[in-house]
C-alpha cells in the first residue's frame, strides 16, 4: 500500500461516514490516504503532534472534520505549513453553520480551506487539486471523474418523464 499522501482527521468518531465519504472519493481518485480521531478540545496534544508530524510523514494534505465549536481545523493549521481543509458537520442545534462559520473565519496567519457543511466529495477533490500540482497523473483522474459526471448530466436529459426536453441542438457550439 502506497504512503498516505492526505490525512483525515476526525474531531470525533461519530464524524466517521463523512471520513468514509471522503475517503471514497479519494480511493476513486487513487490518492492514498489515512484516517484518525483526535480531538482539538479533549486531546490537544495529539492534534498538535499530528499536525507538526504529518509532512515530515509524507502527508501533502490535512482533512479536518469537525462539528459544533470545529475548532479542529484552526488548530491543525496553527500547527502545520500543510494545507488544511475543514469539512464542518451537521450538528447541534444550528445544524452545522456553528461549524461552518467556526471553520471559515480563522483569524490571520492560519489559514483554512473550508467546504460546504457535510461537504466530504469536495473536500476529496480539492485535496486532490492540491495534489495534482505535482502529479499529471492526478490532474488526469480528476478530468476523468469531470469527464464522467458531465456524461450523467448529459444522460439525465432522457429521463425527464413527460416534461418537454430541449433539443439536443440547443448544446451545439
Amino acid at each position: 500500500m502506497p504512503d498516505p499522501l492526505v490525512g483525515i482527521v476526525m474531531g470525533s468518531r461519530s464524524d466517521i461516514e463523512i471520513a468514509r465519504k471522503t475517503g471514497e472519493m479519494l480511493d476513486s481518485l487513487d490518492i492514498p490516504y489515512e484516517a484518525t480521531v483526535a480531538s482539538a478540545h479533549r486531546t490537544p496534544e495529539d492534534v498538535v503532534r499530528y499536525a507538526a508530524n504529518a509532512k515530515g510523514r509524507g502527508i501533502r494534505v490535512i482533512i479536518a472534520i469537525a462539528g459544533l465549536s470545529a475548532a479542529l481545523p484552526g488548530v491543525l493549521a496553527a500547527h502545520t505549513t500543510l494545507p488544511v481543509l475543514g469539512i464542518p458537520v451537521e450538528s447541534g442545534g444550528l445544524g452545522g453553520m456553528d461549524a461552518l462559520l467556526a471553520t471559515v473565519q480563522m483569524p490571520p496567519g492560519v489559514p483554512v480551506g473550508s467546504v460546504a457543511i457535510n461537504g466530504s466529495s469536495n473536500a476529496a477533490l480539492l485535496a486532490a487539486r492540491i495534489i495534482g500540482l505535482g502529479s499529471d497523473e492526478t490532474q488526469e483522474k480528476i478530468w476523468e471523474f469531470f469527464a464522467s459526471s458531465q456524461q450523467k448530466v448529459r444522460n439525465s436529459r432522457n429521463e425527464l418523464d413527460s416534461l418537454p426536453t430541449a433539443p439536443d441542438a440547443a448544446f451545439k457550439a
